[in-house]
């Protein structure tokens, strides 16, 4: 990765994060308009990596559960974008790898949310499956338990 290369991701990076502080401190309207800014900015020809963490958070910020979905859906599609033969050269390859359970676990309760359990178990399997990317620290346990919990109200609804 090039010098410039480096800063302009380090810039993408940081204008994410803003927004996601705006976010968890409950503006998701302001959240959602910046990250929707820099979606476009992007464009479809940027970094995948960029364009799944963006869509990953463009999606909890969406009213609409059908909205969700469709945001979530772009994640992963972006996060499979970096796989074929990007994967291989990127810094953020264990990092995008301990993403899947996550993307998989969002689906999986966006499906749960519009009453379609079959397509939330097939995620939430998946889900699960990838879970063995996950360290064992607060993110990938809140992951896995996340999962459960899941697992636990489609088996009760």
């Amino acid at each position: 990765m090039t010098e410039q290369q480096r800063t302009s991701d380090e810039g993408v990076l940081t204008r994410i994060g803003q927004a996601r502080m705006l976010l968890h401190g409950g503006d998701r309207e302001e959240a959602r308009n910046r990250l929707g800014v820099l979606w476009q900015q992007l464009g479809p020809d940027g970094d995948p990596l960029h364009r799944c963490t963006l869509a990953h958070y463009l999606a909890d910020t969406q009213d609409d559960p059908d909205t969700e979905l469709a945001w979530d859906l772009r994640a992963l599609s972006a996060a499979e974008g970096l796989e074929d033969g990007r994967l291989v050269g990127h810094d953020s390859a264990a990092a995008l790898r301990a993403l899947y359970p996550k993307l998989h676990l969002d689906l999986a309760a966006d499906y749960a949310k519009l009453s379609r359990p079959d397509a939330a178990r097939a995620h939430l399997e998946r889900a699960r499956a990838a879970s063995d990317a996950l360290d064992d620290d607060r993110y990938g346990m809140g992951v896995r338990t996340a999962i459960e919990r899941l697992d636990r109200r489609l088996r009760e609804g």
